[in-house]
């Protein structure tokens, strides 16, 4: 697809404010896509249909959409059902992202018919896999995913103290491996040498959030170098 093409080795900025978080509002998140956009990123990830609107006011870049769910019966909450993933369609976006592990999805969806339903309504569409190991991104290429990210690597009960970059990124080097589809670095990504060193170790591209978006984390890293320094 054209799109892989468009963001290879490039950086991805992921703006997104949870509504317990200081910038949370759709303005301020279109505002942070422009930063990031003028400081070089060639694409966005981000969370509700009302920021994506929001971001495509901002700035011309592909966006890959998602919608953040909580429901009751899964612990998925990454565009989790047909009905997020029915928003983020009719939202114009390049890419929708998902989570592709292999656990529980609220309602009992099964992944298969998600892919399926999205390739049938908008094919021209793409679908990331958001996967936590090998495991899940081998599953998510034979279900149709157009590309691979290990956005959920360290955040699953099974993958709990994982990192991406661990052991000079062994892992996306296996997944890169063991797949067609371009793969993408994305979690923990938190210093430039990281996004660099994940490019250099096979990742097609890369996506960083919290260390450019989120300025209370960001702030924090400060307060606690500090003062284990002092």
């Amino acid at each position: 697809m054209r799109i892989f093409e468009q963001l290879d080795k490039q950086l991805i900025v992921s703006c997104q404010a949870l509504e317990d978080e200081p910038l949370h509002s759709p303005e301020i998140m279109g505002k942070m896509a422009l930063a990031a956009m003028q400081g070089g990123a060639k694409g966005i990830r981000a969370n509700s249909v009302a920021d994506i609107k929001a971001i495509q006011k901002q700035v011309n870049l592909p966006i890959i959409g998602i919608i953040k769910q909580d429901y009751n019966d899964s612990h998925i909450y990454i565009t989790p059902t047909i009905k997020e993933v029915d928003a983020l369609l009719n939202a114009d976006v390049e890419i929708i992202a998902m989570d592709a592990t292999s656990r529980k999805r609220p309602n009992n969806e099964k992944l298969e018919d998600i892919v399926r339903y999205a390739k049938q309504k908008r094919p021209e569409v793409a679908l990331m896999a958001d996967i936590s190991s090998l495991e899940d991104a081998v599953r998510a290429e034979a279900l149709g995913f157009d590309c691979i990210s290990t956005t959920l690597v360290g955040y699953t009960d099974e993958t709990e103290g994982n990192n991406i970059a661990n052991e000079e990124f062994a892992l996306l080097k296996e997944i890169k491996a063991a797949v067609s589809k371009p793969v993408i670095a994305e979690g923990k990504i938190d210093t430039p040498e990281k996004a660099a060193k994940a490019l250099q170790n096979g990742a097609d591209f890369v996506v960083v959030g919290s260390a450019i978006t989120r300025p209370q984390l960001i702030t924090k890293t400060f307060v606690d170098a500090i003062k284990e320094h002092s």
